[in-house]
């Protein structure tokens, strides 16, 4: 809807998925969560199971738009719509999440990063569509989803920053300054065995705000961007680390 609100898409028609039975939240073999892509991002947010086992995604989704937009809204068409201001991709990325995909060929399992090619750019194949996402146990991981707003809280992001830290490594991915959720390699390595040093979080700001093309929109321009990539990434890295389980 968002897209043919915006002269984007112009479908010469719309099929209902509804009673696909894709809208359920459940656990699978090993702890996964097993999340159906018409799951509403409100379901999600309200899921006893999601604020037990995966708090950071229950804290990412009170921010992300209004109650209205959330309970329309699906975890399979915010994933589809291929928008870099998503909220949710960097931090499913972050967390090693994948989506089952269906299609005429039948079904396959891609890691959430890779459904996206650009801005507003998929890479489901003619005939294919999300069934459901599958997430990780957190297990004694901690972590955490920050964004920028230059208005209201729930507004589209001028970054978005998403850490999940394991032991004494961290993976960190930027939305919202990219044209899609990009993971930050050059500031994981620095950070590695160094997360709770300053000066190492100071030095991976700076390697981030320069290993990725920042894109300048709306809602920043990229040396504005950079600039809150420098600041976000070290306020995400102590946030994970005081994120309660």
């Amino acid at each position: 809807m968002l897209m043919m609100k915006a002269g984007v898409l112009r479908p010469a028609r719309l099929v209902s998925l509804r009673k696909l039975n894709l809208d359920s939240i459940s656990n699978g073999k090993d702890g996964v969560l097993v999340v159906g892509a018409m799951t509403t991002l409100r379901e999600l947010e309200r899921s006893a199971a999601v604020k037990e086992g995966w708090p950071v995604i229950t804290r990412a989704l009170r921010t992300l738009s209004n109650v209205r937009v959330r309970n329309v809204a699906t975890v399979g068409g915010a994933l589809a719509h291929a928008d870099p201001h998503m909220d949710l991709p960097p931090l499913l990325s972050a967390l090693g999440a994948r989506a089952t995909i269906a299609g005429p060929q039948g079904e396959r399992s891609a890691p959430i990063e890779s459904l996206y090619a650009g801005y507003l750019e998929n890479t489901l194949r003619r005939g294919e569509l999300i069934t459901h996402i599958e997430i990780p146990p957190l297990g004694k991981r901690r972590a955490a989803y920050l964004k920028c707003t230059t208005r209201s809280a729930d507004d589209w992001p001028a970054l978005g920053m998403a850490v999940v830290l394991d032991g004494g490594e961290a993976r960190i991915w930027v939305s919202a300054a990219t044209d899609k959720p990009t993971r930050l390699l050059a500031a994981e390595k620095i950070l590695k065995g160094q997360i709770t040093d300053e000066k190492a979080l100071r030095q991976a700001g700076a390697a981030a705000a320069e290993e990725v093309h920042i894109e300048s929109d709306l809602h920043g321009s990229a040396d504005y961007k950079k600039q809150l990539i420098r600041v976000y990434l070290a306020r995400a890295v102590h946030e994970a680390r005081n994120a309660v389980h």
